[in-house]
C-alpha cells in the first residue's frame, strides 16, 4: 500500500493543510486514513485533507512525501482525479 502526501501549504479554517491521496484506489486511501484515525468527513472528492500538525504522523505511517503537482499527476494517472462539481461516474472504491 502506497499513499502520498503533499506539504501543508493549503490554507483553510485558520490553519494549513496537506492532501493525502492514493494512486491505486479510494479503498486503499480510506484504509490508510482510518489507520491514522482521520475521520471520514476529512475526505473530499479524491483526497483527505490533513492538518499540518498531523503531517508527520502520516509520513511516519508510510505516506510518501511528494509535491502538490505530483499529487495531481498521481490522481490523473490512476484515473482517480475528481474535480469540484464532478459526478461520481468512474469512481473506484
Amino acid at each position: 500500500m502506497t499513499v502520498y502526501i503533499d506539504p501543508p501549504t493549503w490554507p483553510g479554517h485558520g490553519r494549513l493543510w496537506s492532501h493525502l491521496v492514493s494512486d491505486v484506489s479510494y479503498a486503499e486511501l480510506h484504509l490508510f486514513a482510518a489507520g491514522l484515525g482521520v475521520p471520514r468527513r476529512a475526505f473530499e472528492r479524491d483526497h483527505y485533507d490533513i492538518p499540518a500538525h498531523r503531517y508527520a504522523d502520516a509520513v511516519r505511517a508510510g505516506a510518501v512525501e511528494v509535491s502538490s503537482r505530483e499529487v495531481v499527476r498521481l490522481l490523473h494517472g490512476a484515473g482517480l482525479r475528481r474535480r469540484k462539481g464532478a459526478g461520481r461516474t468512474g469512481r473506484r472504491v
